[in-house]
């Protein structure tokens, strides 16, 4: 149950990783292209429209990915985890991804909003668990 718990949660680390090295390639031409000033490389993002899409939602990722963090480690502190968590977790990591597409190639905020509320609401259910554990005594 620990794996299958925890898998989710590192493949959002390695979705954070492909960002940044999708980031990377898409401030490419305004980094080290052809004529590119290093003017132009403080700039990247404005000259490169989806570089600053993809840098606005990296910094996304590092919103709700703590309290899901903090969650799962006490949860595993407290030997607690569920079947329901495990699908939090997952819950958790497909709204990341979905989230990311729509930001990047929508950037509909109205429809990020919706999104959003995917992980949001497996964050939700580990932190219900997991105040349910305390407060109940059990941690």
């Amino acid at each position: 149950m620990v794996e299958a718990f925890l898998l989710p949660l590192i493949l959002h680390i390695a979705w954070i990783g492909w960002l940044y090295a999708w980031l990377t390639i898409a401030r490419y031409p305004a980094v080290w292209g052809r004529g590119a000033r290093d003017s132009d490389a403080a700039r990247a993002d404005e000259l490169q429209p989806q570089a600053g899409l993809l840098a606005a939602n990296l910094a996304n990722q590092f919103e709700l990915t703590p309290l899901a963090w903090f969650c799962a480690l006490a949860l595993l502190y407290f030997d607690a985890v569920t079947a329901v968590d495990v699908a939090a977790a997952w819950l958790f990591l497909v709204g990341r991804i979905i989230h990311s597409l729509v930001h990047v190639f929508a950037d509909n905020i109205r429809l990020r909003g919706i999104v959003f509320m995917i992980n949001a609401a497996g964050v939700a259910v580990l932190v219900v668990h997991l105040a349910w554990l305390v407060l109940a005594g059990g941690g």
